[in-house]
C-alpha cells in the first residue's frame, strides 16, 4: 500500500507492505482521516516517544511510522477469530488505539507506533472490539471528525458548568471548535470565545454556536467576560477552556481570572511550561491536564454525528490527497492554517 512514513525524522510518501490483522481485528479501507496537531507534535518532539512510560506510543528512528489516528473505513478483511459482527463492505470507525492481544498486554496508539500504522495510508487495522459501524447517517468526512469532537466533549463534560457559569474558549481552532460545540449542545448560554483570527472567530460563532467573539489583541476576553457577567447581574467565576497550548498562557489567564475559576488546559504542551503557585494559590484556581476523551465521549460524539446532532464539517478547511500529506503537515504547524485538513489516502474524494 502507499503511504505516509515517518522514519529517520523525514516524511516521505511511498509503498509499504500491508498491515496484516492479527486475532480479533479488521482490515480497513481509508476513506477519510484527519491531521491532527497531535501528528505535528510526534514529530516535532520525538522525546516524548522514546520515553513513554506507558509504552502506547514509540519513536524508533531506525523503524517506519505510519501517522494518522482520525479515521473511517470500509471493513475489506478480518483476522483470525473476528465475528460476523462486521462484513465486508461496513463503513467502520475506531478509538485510535490497537489493543495487544485483546488489551490483556496493553494498547499502542495508531499512528504513533512502529507496530500500529496509522491511516495516513491506503489501508489500516483496527481492533474489532472497540470499532463501531457508522451506517449512513453521516459523511465519511464528518465521522473521521469524532476523535477531534470527542476532546472538546471530555472536558465540556468534566467541568460540570452550573447555571449562571459563564464559559471563556481561549483558541477557536480544533480544539476550541470541540469545546464550543459541546457547550452548545448542552445548550450553554452565553458562550464566549477568543482568538486573534477573525475567521476562527467567525466560524465559532456561525457554525458552532459561540454568542460573543473576542479578537484578544484588542480586548482581554476576561474583561469581556466581566461586562457580560455585569449586565446579566451575575457573580462568581469563570470555567476557562485553555485550547491554544501556547508557553506563559496559563499563567496569563491565572493572573487575570477570578477568584476561584476552573481552567481545563486542552492545548497540550509539549515543550513544557511552568506556573507560579503562589498565584494560583492566591487566586484559588483548579486547573485540569488532559486525561481524555474517555469512551463515553468517543463513543457519544461519534453517536451525535451519525444521528445528525453535531456537524463537525464546517471545520475543515481543506482536503488533500496522500502526496499532499506532507506540506499539508507543515501547514498544520501554523495558527493561521485551516482549523482541519483532511486526507482522502484512496483519491475518492466524498
Amino acid at each position: 500500500m502507499r503511504a505516509v512514513v515517518l522514519h529517520g525524522g523525514a516524511l516521505t510518501v511511498r509503498e509499504i507492505a500491508d498491515p496484516v490483522p492479527g486475532t480479533g481485528e479488521l482490515l480497513l479501507r481509508v476513506t477519510s482521516t484527519a491531521i491532527c496537531a497531535s501528528d505535528v507534535h510526534f514529530m516535532d518532539h520525538p522525546e516524548l516517544g522514546l520515553n513513554d512510560p506507558t509504552g502506547r506510543s514509540l519513536y524508533a528512528a531506525d523503524r517506519d511510522v505510519v501517522l494518522g489516528h482520525e479515521f473511517v473505513g470500509e471493513v475489506i478483511g478480518h483476522g483470525p477469530g473476528c465475528s460476523e459482527q462486521f462484513p465486508v463492505g461496513t463503513k467502520v470507525t475506531s478509538i485510535p488505539i490497537r489493543l495487544v492481544n485483546g488489551g490483556a498486554d496493553g494498547a499502542r496508539i495508531i499512528g504513533q507506533h512502529p507496530d500500529s500504522p496509522g491511516s495516513f495510508a491506503e489501508l489500516v487495522v483496527v481492533s474489532e472490539a472497540i470499532a463501531r459501524s457508522v451506517g449512513t447517517g453521516a459523511s465519511d468526512d464528518a465521522v473521521a471528525l469524532t476523535d477531534a469532537f470527542a476532546v472538546g466533549e471530555f472536558y465540556v463534560r468534566s467541568a460540570r458548568l452550573e447555571a449562571g457559569e459563564i464559559p471563556i474558549v481561549i483558541g477557536a481552532g480544533a480544539i476550541g471548535l470541540s469545546a464550543v460545540a459541546a457547550l452548545t449542545r448542552r445548550g450553554v448560554e452565553p458562550i464566549l470565545v477568543s482568538d486573534y483570527q477573525e475567521d476562527r472567530r467567525a466560524l465559532a460563532c456561525k457554525e458552532f454556536g459561540a454568542h460573543i467573539a473576542v479578537d484578544p489583541s484588542e480586548r482581554s476576553p476576561f474583561d469581556v467576560w466581566r461586562e457580560v457577567r455585569t449586565e446579566r447581574s451575575l457573580w462568581g467565576p469563570a470555567v476557562v477552556f485553555e485550547c491554544v497550548g501556547a508557553p506563559g498562557l496559563i499563567q496569563k489567564i491565572v493572573e487575570e481570572a477570578e477568584m476561584g475559576t476552573r481552567i481545563y488546559c486542552a492545548g497540550g504542551w509539549y515543550t513544557g511550561d511552568s506556573l507560579d503557585i503562589t498565584t494560583a494559590t492566591r487566586q484559588g484556581a483548579t486547573l485540569q491536564f488532559g486525561g481524555g476523551p474517555w469512551p463515553q465521549d468517543w463513543y457519544g460524539t461519534l453517536e451525535a454525528i451519525v444521528n445528525g446532532e453535531l456537524d463537525p464539517t464546517p471545520s475543515i478547511g481543506m482536503v488533500v490527497t496522500l502526496d499532499e500529506v506532507p506540506d499539508a503537515l507543515a501547514l498544520a504547524r501554523q495558527s493561521s492554517g485551516p482549523a482541519r485538513i483532511l486526507v482522502h489516502p484512496n483519491g475518492d474524494h466524498r
